[in-house]
């Protein structure tokens, strides 16, 4: 589980690298400023939940397979999923049903620390 959470935070750290340039040269004066700040956020949330992630990956690797950590990282990889991807789409002029779906992201994100908290409880070496 490890290894596929390390490969997951390469290629979301990657691309939110990525759409963090396109987006802040490719997409400023070619979108409305709101879509704009919504994008960012986008990107904002990938990164940082890409190193919660990360974290998840060394916990994994120090404490081994424990239910809680794995669905920490199952949380934010389909946050990161849902709440930056429906962010993207609508900044780039996706259709408006994508707009729910951004808090059902961003609740998975929760969902996500608030897994890592039970793992945390639960931690015993």
């Amino acid at each position: 589980m490890a290894k596929f959470y390390l490969l997951l935070c390469a290629l979301f750290g990657a691309s939110g690298v990525a759409l963090g340039a396109f987006g802040a040269h490719g997409l400023r004066g070619k979108v409305a400023e709101n879509l704009l700040e919504a994008y960012k956020t986008g990107v904002q949330y990938q990164m940082i939940h890409t190193l919660a992630l990360f974290a998840v990956v060394l916990l994994v690797q120090s404490w081994g397979n424990r239910l809680s950590l794995t669905l920490s990282g199952a949380f934010f990889t389909f946050g990161i999923i849902f709440f930056s991807g429906s962010l993207y789409a609508l900044a780039l002029g996706g259709p408006r049903w994508l707009g729910p779906i951004t808090p059902v992201g961003g609740s998975l994100m929760i969902a996500g620390w608030i897994a890592l908290f039970v793992a945390a409880v639960n931690f015993s070496k």
